[in-house]
């Protein structure tokens, strides 16, 4: 057998490796606000009724975010949620609800007649607030910079203040401000992420008043790319729970968390009659 010399072979220089590409990260940005207090009140009503008609609150969530990374100069990008704040409330205008009212909301009588008075339930979101450190407990005064936060306009803006007329309450300083509307920065958010080639909804003026395209608690939920709605909607709590989670997101894509509709709190409706006096011919 005859042996061949073999020639050597060429070794290659090993690559270097290039480490894994990491998913890019958002920065985070100057959040003005410290903390933001997330609701979604539910309120009698009858079929056919819209946001004129003098609903009383009957339901009251409030969930509690506060930043977890924010840095001295206030730039953060993560949210949680510190606490839950909720309770039933007793209508005193027209204190039976509707069967139209308690299949939306699925908010039975037994739940209302045994709940406290507007008035007294105000006291327990005070409480809570100065719990967190958001309210001085003597003065009431605000001791962090805080937003509110709804879906659409209405809960503040809408239902706090026909609330505290039918009820004879003053508007605590602690709710009076501007409200960050949920759903309209979810849309300007969406507005920024089309092409140009996409024409964008807008919103536009109506005799004075800001008209805003629909775009529910599910769309937002879907073009952010959670799965769908998390329990049953038009409940209070978790109308809440999503919001704020929509609340979360907008936050960790680098959204400025800022108010956007402006609260009256003298607002006045046709059935407003004397302080706490609900004009019956003014509902038509």
């Amino acid at each position: 057998m005859r042996y061949h010399q073999r020639t050597p072979r060429r070794v290659k220089p090993k690559k270097k490796l290039l480490p894994i590409a990491e998913p890019p990260r958002i920065p985070g940005v100057v959040q003005p606000f410290e903390a933001f207090l997330v609701l979604d009140v539910e309120g009698t009503c009858n079929q056919g009724t819209d946001f004129n008609y003098p609903n009383e609150i009957i339901e009251l969530p409030v969930f509690l975010l506060q930043w977890k990374d924010r840095t001295e100069d206030g730039i953060a990008c993560t949210l949680e949620v510190v606490d839950e704040f909720r309770t039933f409330v007793k209508p005193t205008w027209r204190p039976v609800l509707s069967d139209f009212c308690m299949e939306l909301t699925g908010i039975t009588q037994e739940q209302v007649d045994s709940a406290p008075r507007f008035s007294e339930a105000l006291v327990s979101l005070e409480a809570f607030l100065v719990k967190h450190g958001l309210l001085e407990a003597e003065t009431g005064k605000r001791q962090k910079r805080f937003c509110w936060c709804s879906d659409g306009p209405w809960d503040i803006r809408d239902f706090f203040v026909k609330q505290c007329f039918i009820s004879k309450v003053e508007m605590p300083d602690w709710i009076r401000g501007d409200v960050l509307d949920v759903r309209f920065a979810v849309l300007q958010w969406k507005n920024t992420q089309t092409t140009s080639n996409t024409q964008a909804p807008v919103a536009h003026t109506n005799s004075g008043v800001v008209v805003r395209p629909s775009f529910n608690i599910p769309a937002q939920l879907k073009v952010l790319g959670f799965p769908a709605f998390e329990g049953r909607q038009h409940s209070g709590i978790d109308d809440t729970r999503n919001i704020s989670k929509i609340v979360i997101e907008l936050g960790r894509r680098g959204v400025l968390l800022l108010p956007n509709t402006t609260l009256y709190p003298n607002r006045r409706w046709r059935w407003m009659g004397k302080y706490g006096q609900v004009l019956e011919d003014g509902l038509s």
